[in-house]
């Protein structure tokens, strides 16, 4: 009956094979997709974010600018138009705005960082001097060309300047070109771009799609269609953007324009094909089991046929293969049962494996809190012994002080985990050092490193949080001391306080044996240490965090932190932004 119904049987399943590789394809494909549009809609929010806050520090200069007196000066009249100018072009300097002026009621320019704009009249109906001039912040974009055949895309800021009560006297104007804004733009595998009121793209990290019209039927070649819910795109672009993919946007209002995101959708494609393999290889293998039963099935019913005659003599045989086919079935049982029991083992393996590292982990952000406690507990001991109360006293409340602060360093490890983080605000960086310094005293001592640091006569304030910096310095001196252990030769950690632009840079430098991979060495695990002696990649042993933390804690400040070696030994770099008052105050 099999044989004279095999072809039947091979259509059947060869029909179940496409459609249950069909159907897993299909569900792959859509949950491929929706996880492609939440990861590409989080890559656009972020990049609307870093080029909203990038043009809202030039919103802000403005708003700054139109109280400065220098200007309200020179809009009444009493101001010298060279000091104006001279205003206009270091503010220009100093924060990379492409040109920054000063237009009175009449739309004349007064003042300007280019002295030759000066005198030339600007049309008033024109955004957003119009808004300025009425008392309100304006906002516009616009595209220049120039006389090498590039064009300039600019953004413009113009705030209203009040020199009484009344209508605004006039207003300050700055254009900031987004090139700066492209040209710091992290690499992504998406392409995103931002388009203005006309439909043209004026920002976007693919030169390609720079300036086309967005409106355009043959914008990029496009041919949409809507596929589970979301929005595909054909692309006929050239060799550096996708073929296909997930289109995603959204409104701006804020600054005036759409965002828009081009997510490639060939890996999603190559997954769900990678899914629908296995799918049909499973099915295949059961296939092929099931044939193997049936031509069985199929050899033994034939020989029932032509042994009939002999059934008592063979009836011995077919129970000892009965026999043997329960056997093997019982054995695959076993075998499956063992397979599913060592599974769960291995992932329990695994959990308990994370969870030492984490142990390890906190016991090394505490270790060193718990040892000053230990000594400052002990030295009011002795203190109280000889009759000191006072000196007692004082080294009780240093440890009622260590005790809170191990506190907050725990909340500083759980926000950190969780990718949290407290509101920055001004710190004394010197009152910082002094701190780690006095925290890693006994454990420099200990390990004969001799620390190299004098505090400037002045506090120096930068933007970060108290605790969570001193920790950076805490773990970078203890750091380098645990490279230099069984060093010979001297043992020494230097640190400097220097200023880099607009910034402060603190360098911890020492002698030791330097670092091997200084490019890896903030890498989460990375280390050459052991669990249990100290973090970092430059020597010792440990678990690979202490650095990795530093360099999340230190970005979370809106600063850097690099590592290099010095020839003497390895040198760590924090660059901090400084507190600006006036900033604070706006």
């Amino acid at each position: 009956m099999f044989t004279t119904r095999r072809p039947l049987w091979i259509l059947a399943f060869a029909a179940t094979l496409a459609a249950v590789s069909l159907g897993v394809w299909h569900l792959a494909w859509r949950g491929a997709l929706a996880q492609l549009a939440a990861k590409a809609q989080s890559d656009l929010d972020l990049a609307s974010d870093r080029l909203t806050s990038h043009l809202f520090r030039t919103r802000d200069l403005v708003v700054v600018l139109a109280e400065h007196p220098v200007l309200v000066a020179r809009l009444e009249g009493r101001g010298e138009a060279a000091a104006a100018n001279a205003l206009l072009r270091e503010v220009a300097d100093k924060t990379g705005a492409s040109s920054l002026a000063l237009v009175g009621r009449s739309g004349r320019i007064v003042a300007a960082s280019d002295p030759g704009l000066v005198g030339q009249a600007l049309d008033r109906r024109r955004q957003p001097l119009l808004r300025a001039l009425n008392g309100a912040l304006g906002t516009a974009s616009r595209i220049e060309g120039r006389a090498d055949g590039q064009a300039r895309r600019l953004f413009a800021f113009a705030a209203p300047v009040f020199a009484a009560p009344g209508p605004a006297r006039g207003a300050v104007i700055a254009e900031v070109d987004v090139l700066r804004f492209e040209q710091n733009w992290p690499t992504s595998p998406a392409v995103v771009f931002f388009t203005d009121g006309a439909g043209r793209v004026i920002v976007s990290n693919r030169s390609e799609v720079l300036l086309r019209d967005r409106t355009g039927p043959g914008f990029l070649g496009h041919a949409p269609r809507r596929l589970a819910g979301h929005d595909i795109w054909r692309l006929d672009a050239g060799p550096y953007l996708p073929a296909e993919a997930l289109h995603l946007s959204q409104s701006l209002p804020v600054i005036g324009l759409s965002a828009e995101i081009l997510a490639a959708t060939a890996p999603a494609r190559h997954g769900a094909a990678l899914q629908a393999a296995v799918a049909a290889a499973l099915v295949l293998v059961f296939g092929a089991f099931l044939f193997l039963a049936a031509e069985r099935r199929r050899t033994l019913a034939e020989a029932n046929a032509q042994l009939e005659g002999r059934v008592a003599e063979r009836t011995a045989a077919l129970v000892a293969a009965n026999a043997e086919l329960t056997r093997e079935i019982g054995e695959r049982r076993e075998a499956e049962a063992a397979l599913k029991q060592a599974q769960a083992d291995l992932v329990q393996a695994g959990k308990l494996g994370a969870l030492g590292q984490m142990s390890a982990g906190i016991s090394h952000e505490l270790n060193q809190p718990l040892m000053a406690i230990r000594s400052f507990a002990e030295n009011a001991a002795q203190f109280l012994k000889r009759g000191d109360p006072e000196k007692a006293a004082r080294n009780l409340g240093r440890i009622s002080d260590l005790a809170r602060r191990m506190g907050r360093i725990i909340q500083n490890l759980r926000a950190f985990a969780r990718n949290e983080a407290e509101p920055v605000g001004r710190v004394d960086l010197v009152q910082v050092i002094e701190n780690a310094a006095e925290l890693t005293a006994s454990h420099l001592a200990r390990e004969g490193v001799a620390l190299d640091w004098t505090p400037p006569p002045a506090p120096l304030f930068v933007r970060a949080g108290d605790v969570r910096l001193t920790q950076v310095f805490v773990n970078l001196i203890t750091n380098s001391a645990d490279a230099m252990t069984g060093q010979a030769g001297a043992r020494r950690i230097r640190i400097d306080i220097a200023r880099a632009g607009g910034r402060l840079a603190v360098h911890v430098t020492d002698t030791g044996p330097g670092i091997a991979e200084p490019e890896k060495v903030f890498e989460p695990f990375y280390t050459t240490k052991e669990v249990g002696s100290g973090e970092g990649g430059e020597g010792g042993e440990g678990m690979g965090l202490g650095l990795s933390i530093s360099y999340g804690l230190v970005q979370s400040f809106g600063g850097n932190i690099r590592a290099r070696n010095t020839g003497e030994g390895a040198c760590f770099s924090v660059e901090l932004e400084t507190w600006d008052e006036r900033e604070a105050a706006a």
